[in-house]
């Protein structure tokens, strides 16, 4: 029987995404965990594999083409096979409000579960198409079938992609069983059932991103087709609105979809298969992936295949004649004309699904929340002591930041309003110290919490930062690591950054802004000398912090700083 296979939801913000390369064509045969494709997302590209075995008969969505979730991606099923009603199927769906106006009056008039019935049954026009689906499930106890839909895993989730499906169709499932590892805007993390029963339908594939409250599976303790649950799931009047589908206009021409696959964008021209994270390390470290053995599946190319290759910065050439060859290579031959003509020239890069969630959050707090800023510099003379001392013990080590984290919570005690959090009828100061820390990853941030950091020692503090920072960067920190934090600390200082401002993490009423250390001439004792100081501004939104509280704030934090071991008492 033939699988209608649709763009999965693969993060809680993915509306769409874009079949950047497909790994089979019409025609191929398919096992149970192939890679069908590489399926890019507003946060990552990952590889889609299939649930299913048989034949891919038909492909929707063409390299390089953006659909929304829940379009119709693929169609695996036997050789030969007749597919015309699942895609008939995928036209008449009420979802579709927009497709309407292309629908004659009697494709609208045929039964919305074709799958029930035969092609030749659906041809007809005969007035009992559209009793037979429910003739035929009269006697199923429809209470046991459990139709499981995209958990909301975070205060601020809209869409999740299914990163791994850890159960497959037709595995036994126990209450607690793991389904599958979920990945938000923010974080993945694993998804148990609530259930007992047999999963008979998968409807979101790896790396496919889907609203919150979407379908995504059925589980069922009673013998069901899952087309039989679906049917039924498809009539209740509460079933959850899906998105626009993008179909195939031309169902005739399947065998002809992909034969023409665009090549890897590689240094060599010589088709490889690579990981997305493989194909990205190639690109920075300018290695050549058609010179590169793959030990994944099928000498798939995967990044431990590259943690030993020795590489050479884009564009940044070892030798004059490298210099010369690289110019060669990216400046065109002009020749001397008096008529030269000029043009204009940009590129576009579609914005991906965590750049649309920040660019939503943090347009609304910078537009909502009227800031100001405070800005101050320190002397870290004593804290460059202190470090160094401190890390002079065995098997310890701290930064600058964790100094800076651990101050900022002991002096968030003593001012518990710019540990506060607003909100229309009232204002929430926070006896608890939550402290988020913003960390890059590619395409954006995340903001992982360090939960009652005041009572947390600064060599924890430390040991917490870095596992934060290596699992945000691969994206496995859990929903409650990032989220509840009181107040957040931005540090660019390790990049030289000298001094700047941040937008407020909302609901939070204030973040500080981390500049980097410099040595310069101060005056000590009114004389001039060589010191270590370092720029802190505080964003505060006015309708919690006035001025005097930022300031006595700022303050208190100077008071711990520029003698930390006072930290410790």
């Amino acid at each position: 029987m033939a699988e209608v296979i649709k763009m999965p939801r693969l993060s809680d913000t993915m509306e769409e995404g874009v079949v950047s390369q497909w790994l089979k064509k019409v025609g191929d045969k398919v096992s149970e965990g192939d890679i069908l494709a590489e399926i890019e997302t507003d946060k990552a590209t990952m590889e889609f594999e299939s649930f299913y075995d048989g034949t891919l008969l038909h492909i929707a969505i063409e390299e390089g083409v953006t659909a929304d979730v829940d379009s119709l991606l693929c169609i695996i099923g036997d050789e030969g096979e007749d597919i015309s009603q699942h895609l008939n199927q995928t036209e008449d769906e009420p979802k579709q409000l927009d497709l309407v106006d292309q629908i004659n009056e009697q494709e609208e008039s045929v039964s919305l579960e074709p799958v029930l019935i035969s092609s030749e049954e659906q041809k007809s026009e005969n007035t009992q198409d559209e009793l037979a689906p429910t003739v035929q499930q009269n006697d199923i106890d429809f209470s046991k079938v459990e139709y499981i839909t995209m958990p909301r895993l975070s205060d601020t989730m809209e869409e999740g992609t299914i990163s791994t499906w850890l159960k497959k169709v037709g595995d036994e499932v126990k209450e607690g069983d793991i389904l599958a590892e979920i990945e938000t805007d923010k974080a993945t993390m694993e998804f148990e059932s609530f259930h007992d029963g047999k999963l008979i339908h998968i409807g979101v594939n790896e790396g496919e991103t889907v609203n919150v409250d979407e379908l995504i599976a059925i589980i069922s303790s009673v013998d069901i087709d899952a087309e039989q649950a679906l049917a039924n799931y498809n009539s209740e009047p509460a079933a959850p609105d899906a998105k626009e589908n993008t179909l195939s206009d031309t169902p005739t021409e399947i065998v002809d979809e992909t034969e023409s696959v665009e090549p890897d964008l590689n240094i060599s021209d010589k088709r490889v298969f690579a990981s997305p994270l493989a194909k990205k390390i190639a690109a920075e470290k300018n290695i050549d992936l058609s010179t590169i053995s793959g030990s994944g599946d099928n000498g798939r190319i995967i990044k431990s295949d590259l943690d030993n290759v020795d590489s050479t910065p884009i564009n940044e050439p070892t030798s004059d004649e490298d210099t010369e060859n690289t110019a060669q290579t990216i400046t065109p031959t002009i020749k001397p004309s008096a008529n030269i003509t000029k043009s204009e020239s940009f590129d576009e890069i579609d914005n991906n699904s965590m750049r649309k969630a920040i660019a939503k959050r943090l347009s609304q707090s910078k537009f909502s929340a009227p800031h100001y800023y405070l800005s101050v510099e320190f002397s870290m003379d004593n804290a460059i002591a202190f470090r160094e001392q401190y890390n002079s013990i065995p098997n310890t080590k701290i930064s600058f930041n964790d100094i800076v984290i651990k101050a900022c919570a002991i002096a968030l005690r003593e001012h518990p309003k710019v540990n506060s959090q607003w909100s229309d009828d009232k204002t929430r100061l926070n006896h608890h110290i939550h402290i988020g820390v913003a960390v890059g990853v590619e395409d954006g941030l995340v903001v992982p919490v360090i939960k009652f950091a005041d009572s947390e020692s600064l060599h924890s503090i430390n040991s917490m930062v870095r596992d934060f920072a290596v699992r945000a960067k691969s994206k496995k920190l859990r929903p409650d690591e990032i989220e509840g934090s009181t107040f957040t600390i931005s540090n660019l200082g390790m990049f030289g950054i000298n001094e700047f401002t941040s937008i407020i993490n909302q609901p939070n009423s204030a973040i500080l802004s981390v500049g980097s250390i410099r040595k310069k001439p101060v005056v000590i004792d009114d004389k001039i000398t060589i010191g270590n100081t370092m720029k802190l501004t505080l964003a505060c939104d006015h309708r919690t912090i006035d001025g005097v509280t930022g300031s006595l704030f700022l303050q208190t934090l100077k008071g711990y700083l520029e003698n930390p071991v006072t930290i410790l008492v």
